[in-house]
């Protein structure tokens, strides 16, 4: 029997995990949030003043990415970069005021699109689904690190 990629799980949360990001970007456009720059944002919100290249590592992007992304951003007026007080070599990452208003407005998209995907869910299906999906993650995390050693 062929594998029929377009019936498979796999192939549906991709799709589901698109319209959920054009969804996203969607709500947030009018703030100058272009599609990945939210989790820079969010992270930002948690940890204002991060190091470029801890960001980088944090986000699982190539430094240079991040870069691009930055000035990017710092353009639209959402972020500024500082030199490290401590390491002048090194760069922090701030939200601006503008910065702010746009993270408050992915957060609520965000929060949005959370109620409209689960609002025929049950709790004890959120909750299945959760597992199930944790699950997944730790499976594929796991087939991960056995074949990035040559296993």
């Amino acid at each position: 029997m062929d594998f029929d990629y377009a019936n498979a799980l796999t192939h549906l949360m991709g799709h589901v995990m698109k319209l959920h990001r054009q969804n996203v970007d969607m709500l947030i456009q009018k703030y100058d949030v272009h599609p990945g720059q939210p989790p820079l944002l969010m992270r930002l919100t948690r940890t204002d003043g991060m190091v470029q290249k801890e960001l980088a590592r944090r986000m699982n992007v190539k430094p240079a990415t991040l870069t691009v992304m930055i000035n990017r951003m710092e353009k639209s007026g959402l972020v500024t970069r500082r030199p490290d007080p401590h390491d002048q070599r090194s760069s922090r990452v701030y939200l601006t005021d503008k910065g702010r208003i746009a993270a408050g407005a992915v957060k609520d998209a965000l929060e949005l699109l959370e109620g409209k995907c689960f609002e025929r869910f049950t709790e004890e299906e959120k909750t299945m689904l959760w597992d199930m999906l944790t699950r997944i993650h730790a499976d594929l995390e796991m087939f991960k690190s056995e074949h990035a050693r040559g296993s």
